[in-house]
């Protein structure tokens, strides 16, 4: 038999109540929905989904060291230390809420088909030039990802940098309910999670459920420009620019360089400054001009947002290149979708090299239009002047293939052939969905 204080058997077995929970939190500050990443002062949440259930790992996770275990089913309630509560994800997402509007910090909200996490990347950087923040980890910007942000908020934090993505409709407005942000930023609209979104109407709609919101709350609105699907749909909220045109409003950047980093030029309001990134693509320049205008709108010096921006290192197969022994490799393999596919193509057609390839994955998630956007992208390959085209994937598969093309079943294959033939002297860009892996041919490069 377990020993209890007289604390533990006010709340053994009984549904929890949202304050109650928040004053264990604050006592035990860590939160982990996986029973394997146990430290001390965490607190495990039990989630549930169609493949799995986390109030099993309950008990394990007590007595791996949790400070306590939150679970909504009464059977797996088994101990003094396992809370009851109707239901985890809805009782993570409320203390998360809680959590923000107790710590009071500004809070902004960035979303948006491409360069979401590399924006977010970019202005966490310059923000942190001035800011002691909190801002999203790698890609955890869903239902579950953003309350574990906003969870990590303590009384030292002085802002937060939230990223947001979304499937399906309705989903933005839901997270900005749980993160109340206090400014936001769409970074652009494309045709991608089709299949959820229904059409590319939908892509625009869910997306600007972020304008809204801030709308509605008095918010504030990066916003680029020069791209009227956001500037139409920008409605009463109050707005801040950046724009890569001349003749629009806000913050203005020129592309210098691509070959291959990004150099661009601002005109910040005392002159021009250069900017040398170490990101690929020149689809980044709106993303570092975000970021730009977010940190001089809160007061970091143009010197500092310069120093930042060229500061960054991109990871995770993002806008990244790897030289092998052999060849230079553009990763951009982190995800892709048609338009973000598209850009990576332009950009790479306008490079200088000896010998020049694409490797590309399937683009997921795109529905009934899945074979009619692939198609696109072949039918845009067969215009560029390269050396070797590689895909992968059954999309490609089954699309009308120039007879130079190779394709193959996945990116396993693909690495198999790829054992057979050294390529040597290239420059390659590798671009495909996150589920093709196509990090894994990387060793056979």
């Amino acid at each position: 038999m377990h020993e209890t204080s007289s604390l533990d058997e006010v709340f053994f077995n009984l549904p929890m109540k949202l304050e109650a929970i928040y004053q264990i939190f604050l006592s035990h500050p860590k939160v982990t929905t996986d029973s394997r990443n146990i430290e001390p002062d965490t607190i495990f949440f039990a989630l549930k989904g169609d493949s799995f259930n986390g109030n099993l790992f309950a008990l394990t996770a007590i007595e791996k060291g949790a400070s306590y275990a939150i679970v909504d089913d009464n059977a797996f309630a088994v101990h003094p230390k396992i809370l009851l509560v109707e239901n985890v994800l809805q009782t993570l997402q409320d203390l998360a809420r809680l959590h923000r509007q107790r710590m009071g910090v500004p809070i902004l909200a960035i979303t948006g088909t491409n360069g979401k996490t590399t924006t977010k990347e970019l202005t966490a950087a310059v923000l942190a030039k001035k800011f002691n923040l909190v801002a999203t980890r790698g890609n955890l910007n869903n239902h579950i990802g953003v309350p574990l942000t906003l969870l990590r908020l303590t009384t030292d934090t002085e802002f937060g940098v939230i990223e947001m993505g979304a499937n399906h409709p309705g989903e933005i407005d839901e997270l900005c309910r749980i993160a109340l942000p206090d400014c936001g930023l769409i970074t652009n609209v494309g045709s991608a999670h089709l299949e959820g979104f229904g059409s590319f109407e939908g892509v625009i709609q869910t997306k600007t459920e972020l304008y809204r919101f801030l709308e509605h709350h008095s918010g504030t609105v990066f916003i680029n420009q020069s791209n009227p699907l956001l500037t139409k749909r920008i409605g009463a909220v109050k707005a801040v620019g950046y724009t890569v045109l001349k003749n629009d409003d806000g913050l203005e950047g020129e592309i210098v360089g691509t070959d291959p980093f990004l150099v661009f030029k601002a005109l910040f309001p005392k002159g021009w400054l250069y900017i040398k990134t170490n990101l690929v693509g020149s689809y980044n320049l709106e993303n570092a001009l975000a970021a730009a205008t977010i940190g001089l709108h809160f007061g970091i010096d143009p010197i500092e947002i310069a120093a930042a921006i060229e500061g960054y290192q991109p990871e995770n197969n993002r806008s990244q290149m790897v030289v092998t022994a052999r060849n230079r490799l553009l990763m951009d393999a982190y995800n892709a979708n048609p338009s973000s596919t598209r850009a990576a193509l332009e950009n790479f057609a306008s490079l200088q090299a000896p010998k020049k390839g694409v490797i590309l994955g399937d683009m997921l998630e795109l529905g009934r239009y899945a074979q009619e956007e692939h198609q696109k992208i072949v039918d845009y390959l067969a215009t560029l002047e390269l050396d070797l085209v590689l895909l992968t994937g059954p999309n490609y598969s089954s699309c009308n293939l120039p007879a130079y093309f190779r394709c193959y079943e996945n990116s396993t294959v693909l690495s198999d052939r790829l054992k057979e033939e050294t390529l040597s002297g290239y420059l390659l860009l590798i671009k495909g969905s996150r589920g093709m892996k196509l990090e894994t041919i990387k060793p056979e490069l």
